[in-house]
């Protein structure tokens, strides 16, 4: 076989093989917001005011004041003829973002102090945690590094 025929033979090979292999799933086009998340508790919302971050991993800190907005919870409205839907309704918690340059799995430390309502200082809260990594499309469609927390009258909390 001369190499005309080898170069079929290959090409043949290379469109037919991903046929012998499990079908592709699409993976959705959404980008990951490189962020610090953090929920107000419900009980402690309506005492804060401003909340200042500092987030810090692998020798690199970013910080800056958060604005709040109210939070919701889904609330399930059933399924009808195979479609469902759900709502979302305010739950009494704030929440607010520090969006960071990257984001890896390694420890980061959170710092969050502020001011409440009053104008007084809140308590300076400090964690460090291990943000978290999940597959929610599929090991195929890659990892999603996500860092959540949340703030109470005790402190910071990793969310889970």
């Amino acid at each position: 076989m001369g190499r005309p025929g080898l170069l079929l033979v290959l090409i043949t090979a290379a469109v037919s093989l991903p046929a012998c292999g499990s079908t592709p799933s699409a993976c959705p086009a959404i980008a990951q917001a490189t962020a610090v998340s953090v929920t107000v508790s419900a009980d402690y919302a309506p005492r804060v005011g401003k909340l200042h971050l500092r987030a810090c991993q692998d020798g690199t800190c970013k910080e800056g004041e958060l604005e709040l907005r109210p939070g919701s919870a889904s609330v399930d409205q059933g399924c009808a003829g195979g479609i469902c839907s759900a709502t979302a309704s305010p739950d009494g918690t704030a929440v607010g973002m520090l969006m960071l340059e990257t984001l890896t799995e390694s420890p980061m430390s959170i710092t969050a102090s502020g001011a409440a309502t009053d104008g007084s200082a809140l308590p300076v809260r400090t964690l460090e945690f291990h943000p978290q990594a999940a597959y929610p499309f599929g090991k195929e469609c890659g990892k999603v590094v996500s860092a959540s927390v949340t703030l109470d009258s005790s402190g910071l909390h990793p969310r889970t």
